[in-house]
């Protein structure tokens, strides 16, 4: 006896409604509609993405033994979705790719390769950039707590108090690096977690096209599909009222749920104004973290890494005049050693010094006057009050030692002297003594208020210098 896709259907309906409750049989089976029925499958056309998902999620055990009691061990369901047509109210069957939504899924005839009914879960591109990972994110003093969270989370997403992570700092200290080393982190531990980076201007745009097509509900239905959400830049929202309404449900469903959630500021959450104190409380739920300005061995070190990612080989006294005038953004001081070799192979010209002046005037708005070693020796050894030919000799006397180590510390942090050229004003001193100078100068700045004053007014009356040439 051939059957009717129709009464197929409708005896599995009878099944169902024996095995759940009233309000879920209309909620979730009533607006199902059979299709067609070929061989062992059976096609039922369901209201949209969500719809199937949740089946999947929740009733995959009862839709197994209904099916199979109509078509036999074989038996199996295909699924078709329905989308809104852009002109009308009217409705139609999804037949190609939807790329409308914040990810791409197959909209249309969604087959099941498995002999269980059920669907196959969506599968949402991530955006992440593969090279974004936790190796070539340098750690150091200014990131150390951001970056350890973020490990943290990625061995076990959701389940840490670091929810949500909020990650702020300003332009190119490495918020969007980190926050996407997590989500590639966690597709590598965790691949079956379904992870999704959006920067907040995307996530306003999508926003205003689901308003435009009244499909608010399926924009916010899909992001509570997600397992790890990563909104960047998330003080492009402020003021927009009707975007932190939706993002608003959209993050509590998440939370509630046990989904990760990392946002990315240039500023800490409580000073983000024109958002919602609502949104603002919730941002302080879990962990703040800030990434500061790195200090000149991180930026060293990042620049070495960089140097060893793109296979070059730069000078020790050129990759130092580097770090001196590039302080505050990553992203330039990457963007330098780009500038640097490719001047150096158009031009043909060696790396040192000079050209590398050359490229970061390109990235400097102005740069710093020249400051002598020498000019520095004469202002502490005045200061002290002693000879200033005494601050390259041998001698161990207390008061020459310290006002020779603080030399040392201000030609180090204010000139664009490489070390090795710093110790040879210093009586041929070699690099490593420049080091522990500058060194034994920052213990006494973080222990000694005094100490600490006296460097302020010195690195003062230098800059007033500068101004006065």
């Amino acid at each position: 006896m051939v059957k009717d896709f129709i009464s197929v259907w409708d005896n599995c309906l009878r099944t169902i409604q024996k095995n759940v409750n009233n309000q879920s049989f209309k909620t979730w089976f009533e607006p199902i509609k059979a299709v067609s029925l070929s061989d062992d499958s059976l096609t039922i056309q369901v209201p949209n993405k969500f719809f199937y998902e949740w089946l999947e999620e929740h009733y995959v055990s009862l839709l197994k033994m209904t099916i199979r009691q109509e078509l036999g061990d074989k038996g199996r369901l295909e699924y078709q979705i329905l989308m809104s047509s852009k002109n009308n109210n009217t409705q139609r069957p999804a037949n190609s790719r939807d790329t409308s939504g914040p990810g791409s899924v197959d909209t249309g005839n969604i087959k099941n390769p498995f002999v269980i009914p059920g669907i196959k879960k969506m599968k949402i591109d991530s955006q992440l950039n593969p090279n974004y990972l936790f190796e070539n994110f340098i750690e150091g003093d200014c990131n150390r707590l951001a970056r350890s969270a973020g490990i943290a989370i990625a061995k076990n997403p959701g389940g840490t108090a670091f929810n949500p992570l909020v990650v702020f700092g300003d332009v190119g200290l490495g918020k969007t690096h980190l926050a996407q080393a997590i989500g590639n982190e966690v597709l590598v531990k965790s691949p079956n977690k379904t992870i999704l980076y959006v920067p907040s201007d995307k996530f306003t745009n999508q926003i205003i096209q689901s308003i435009k097509n009244n499909a608010v509900n399926d924009f916010v239905n899909f992001y509570q599909l997600v397992d790890v959400l990563i909104v960047d830049d998330i003080q492009f929202l402020e003021n927009k009222k009707k975007t932190q309404e939706i993002f608003f449900h959209i993050f509590n469903q998440l939370h509630q749920n046990g989904k990760q959630i990392i946002l990315t500021s240039d500023r800490p959450p409580k000073d983000l104004d024109g958002m919602e104190d609502r949104l603002i409380s919730r941002f302080k739920w879990g962990l703040s973290a800030d990434l500061q300005a790195p200090d000149l061995e991180t930026r060293m070190a990042i620049l070495e890494a960089k140097m060893n990612q793109e296979g070059v080989d730069i000078p020790q006294d050129v990759t130092e005049f580097i770090c001196y005038n590039i302080k505050n953004n990553i992203r330039e001081l990457e963007g330098v050693l780009i500038s640097l070799v490719a001047q150096s192979s158009l031009n043909r010209r060696e790396i040192d010094v000079e050209l590398a002046k050359d490229v970061i005037k390109n990235f400097v708005s102005q740069m710093s006057k020249e400051i002598t070693v020498d000019f520095i020796q004469n202002l502490v050894a005045d200061h002290f009050d002693v000879p200033v030919g005494k601050l390259a000799s041998k001698t161990r006397k207390r008061s020459i030692v310290i006002a020779r180590q603080l030399s040392m510390y201000l030609a180090k942090n204010l000139t664009n002297k490489s070390l090795k050229a710093i110790g040879e004003n210093f009586g041929g001193r070699d690099h490593s003594t420049v080091i522990y100078s500058c060194k034994a100068v920052q213990d006494l700045l973080d222990t000694d208020m005094i100490f600490k004053d006296t460097v302020a007014d010195l690195e003062k009356k230098i800059r007033l210098s500068l101004n006065e040439k």
